[in-house]
């Protein structure tokens, strides 16, 4: 049976004995306790851990190799601007979509202020934490300027610093391509193609237990809220999922048949696998190994193109987490009563572009974010305590439109690509 059956297979289980416990025994009966804190708590969090254990020497070596395996830095910089480009592009067309639907549907008006305050106490501790974490991340000039490392063991210790290790890692590569051949280049070039082969073996292991892992990630989600809290928050809920679901499908699917001249009906069944890691994992990060076998083996794109693209987008193209942050910033927005004028939601909106680009791919990685923009537009940070209880379901939807969006540019890169070398044949 393919992987992404065995996916579908424990994501529905799970969600059905997760409900089924939920609204016929209860999620504080004594044995579901023990249950998901012995036993689904601990192994979804290992499945991750182990993930995540093998994607700093994964994507440095993904990295290296795709840069050294383009031949000539000409080459590399004509792909570096084709997936910046869409990039940008795609995220801009993200953020506009979601604050034309957010300012359209005005979900923030019509949110119970009881049900409000009630929310806002039960998430104070952790909105609070957020918002300290905001306070120690850098900020403009410094934000530019932290993504050259001082320290790259430190830079790949962290999650946060991930961009810095991918610059190192670029950087790494294009001395490698710039340097005279050798035999010490050779070999080294060897080691780095033998550890991005050791990785996609141990990961292919661990990926084993990804049936397992998303049945624990899907009892834990509906055991503990049911679709209660989705429904007390449903109007919000709704133009965030539909925003994310029109950009994937309409505004992916146009790219990739105008920019491309791709069928997206090619593309999404090819990509189905990815799709259900991205939504199931709610992380880029964790998907990234599913995602470059995907593309390699599923669509037929070309490896050196594939691991460039992917490494990159996996912390740099994040079009639905961009799409997200403006929705919620907002929809905060409307519910505190703040009338932001145009060029503040301008100023939102571009400043969603880059926390999107510099979001880490880690489950919840945008939150920070959200309440950063929310201090800039004087809308209270605080406020994000009000979409803690749904936004694991939405780290979900917004890490598919991720994903399937580094596959999409990765597509449009590979296509023009062979575009610019037909014609330069011709």
């Amino acid at each position: 049976m393919p992987l992404q059956w065995k996916i579908a297979i424990g994501f529905v289980t799970g969600l059905v004995a997760g409900l089924a416990v939920h609204y016929g025994i209860g999620a504080d009966a004594a044995w579901v306790q023990a249950l998901t804190t012995w036993l689904i708590t601990p192994f979804s969090r290992l499945f991750l851990a182990l993930i995540f254990m093998l994607i700093v020497p994964l994507l440095f070596s993904a990295l290296i190799t795709g840069v050294t395996e383009m031949g000539d830095i000409k080459s590399l910089g004509r792909v570096g601007w084709r997936t910046l480009g869409y990039t940008v592009l795609l995220s801009g067309i993200a953020v506009l979509l979601g604050l034309l639907m957010v300012n359209a549907f005005k979900p923030g008006m019509g949110v119970d202020r009881a049900l409000a305050q009630q929310l806002l106490a039960e998430s104070a501790e952790r909105a609070a934490g957020i918002i300290r974490d905001t306070a120690t991340q850098p900020k403009g000039l410094d934000l530019l300027l932290s993504i050259v490392p001082t320290n790259v063991v430190e830079a790949a210790s962290s999650n946060a610093s991930i961009l810095a290790l991918m610059f190192f890692a670029v950087m790494f590569g294009v001395g490698m391509v710039l340097t005279k051949p050798s035999p010490g280049i050779d070999a080294l070039k060897r080691v780095i193609e033998g550890m991005f082969e050791v990785s996609m073996t141990l990961i292919g292991l661990v990926i084993r237990l990804a049936p397992y892992a998303v049945f624990c990630f899907m009892f834990n989600l509906s055991v503990l809220f049911g679709w209660d809290l989705l429904l007390r928050l449903g109007a919000y809920v709704l133009v965030v999922v539909a925003a994310l679901a029109l950009h994937m499908i309409v505004v992916y699917g146009l790219a990739l048949r105008v920019l491309g001249n791709y069928s997206p009906l090619r593309f999404f069944r090819g990509v189905q696998e990815a799709i259900l890691m991205a939504f199931s994992t709610a992380s880029s990060n964790a998907t990234l190994p599913t995602a470059l076998r995907v593309a390699e083996e599923d669509l037929g794109l070309p490896p050196r193109i594939a691991r460039f693209v992917l490494t990159i987008g996996a912390t740099a193209n994040q079009n639905g987490t961009a799409l997200f942050e403006g929705v919620t910033v907002i929809f905060l927005a409307q519910f505190f009563g703040v009338d932001l004028t145009f060029g503040q939601q301008v100023m939102v909106m571009l400043v969603c572009i880059l926390g999107g680009i510099g979001t880490a791919g880690v489950p919840s990685g945008s939150l920070p974010v959200v309440a950063l923009i929310c201090a800039m537009v004087g809308v209270p940070a605080e406020g994000i305590g009000l979409v803690l209880g749904v936004n694991h379901f939405l780290d979900m939807c917004r890490t598919t439109v991720n994903v399937t969006g580094d596959l999409g540019i990765a597509t449009l890169v590979a296509r023009g690509e062979a575009a610019g070398h037909e014609s330069s044949r011709g």
